[in-house]
Formats: C-alpha cells, sequence, structure tokens
C-alpha cells in the first residue's frame, strides 16, 4: 500500500469518526429505522433468499431487527465469525438471535461455534459496515481487511449500509478493494452497478 493512500485512508477515517461524535444516540437511531424501511421497500431485499449481516458497533446504522424479521419470513441469516485458525471470518447461520450469538472478536456478538458455516457462493445479498462510503461504490473499512477478504469471495449483492454523514466524495481505492454494487442511507438507496 503507498503511504500516501493509507495517510489519505487514515485522516479520513479520523475525519469520518469524529463527525460521529455529532450525532447523539437518539438521532443514530431514528437514522436506522429510516434504513430499515428503505430496505425493505427494495425489490433485491425482498428476493433476496440468503443474507449476510452484521451486527453493529455503536456509531453503525442499527439493522438488527431486520435479523428476526429475516428469520420470521423464512430468509437464511448468516452474520460474520471470526476464525483465529485462518484470522478471517466467515458467515455462519443463525437460527435465533438471542441463543446462537457469543461475544466474538474484538468485542462484537458473533455466531457461537455451534452455528454452521455458510457458503459464501450461496448467499445472494450482503448488508456491508464501514466508517465511510463513496458514490462510485467504495468503502473505508476499519483498516484490517477482513471485510475485503470475505467480500472478494461473494458474488451475492453488496450492499454498503451507511449513514448519510458517511458518504464522502471520494475514498481511494486499492486493487484488494471490494467495490460495493449500492449504498444505502436514511435517505437513500444508490445503486452503483446495475
Amino acid at each position: 500500500m503507498s503511504e500516501s493512500v493509507n495517510d489519505f485512508k487514515n485522516a479520513l477515517r479520523r475525519t469520518l469518526r469524529a463527525q460521529a461524535k455529532d450525532y447523539s444516540p437518539l438521532d443514530r437511531e431514528g437514522a436506522s429505522e429510516q434504513i430499515r424501511l428503505r430496505l425493505k421497500q427494495q425489490p433485491l431485499w425482498q428476493q433476496a433468499q440468503a443474507i449476510l449481516f452484521y451486527l453493529p458497533l455503536a456509531e453503525e446504522p442499527d439493522i438488527r431487527p431486520l435479523l428476526r424479521e429475516a428469520l420470521e419470513a423464512g430468509k437464511i441469516v448468516t452474520l460474520p465469525r471470526y476464525s483465529a485458525k485462518d484470522d478471517s471470518y466467515a458467515p455462519c447461520q443463525i437460527h435465533n438471535v438471542t441463543s446462537d450469538l457469543q461475544r466474538g472478536q474484538y468485542g462484537i456478538s458473533e455466531p457461537n461455534p455451534v452455528c454452521a458455516t455458510f457458503d459464501l457462493n450461496k448467499l445472494d445479498f450482503l448488508l456491508v459496515p464501514g466508517v465511510g462510503f463513496a458514490p462510485n461504490g467504495g468503502r473505508l473499512g476499519r483498516g484490517k481487511g477482513y471485510y475485503d477478504r470475505l467480500l472478494v469471495q461473494a458474488p451475492g449483492f453488496k450492499c454498503g449500509v451507511a449513514f448519510d454523514w458517511q458518504v464522502t466524495v471520494e475514498v481511494p481505492l486499492e486493487p484488494h478493494d471490494i467495490c460495493l454494487d449500492c449504498i444505502l442511507t436514511p435517505t437513500r438507496w444508490h445503486q452503483v452497478r446495475q
């Protein structure tokens, strides 16, 4: 990675994380509700059968209510689980949002060891968190590359989930960075690729 691109990404992460502090938990919950409503209106979401979700950090859009709704609708619900052996994440299927989760790597809840790994090739819709996003589908992650390594193997529709203030003019892309198919915010469903 070139030093200047890495510096730019780190500076952008700092800027966006500082902006996040301007929004109260109430602001974030209202915006998260708008994101969930907007997503449920999308035909691609309605038709999806096998979905990769994420469990949000405090500053990320909260999509957790959709897990239960998807399970009740008969969809396959998966979440990333960390493997120390491979230093990577893999999707694992859950059946219950309470009993199937445990505290995982980096303090984020993830499927417990009883939950079976799910084939990445069978996921048709992936919800992707990030620190920042660009209109061209660029995504700024937390800096460790875990999601890029997972996404590169998944042919399904990749949807970045963001608050409006997280969508910036540019996110520098490197060869290993994966572009998203759309960016979902409280006010927009921005499809990058048809």
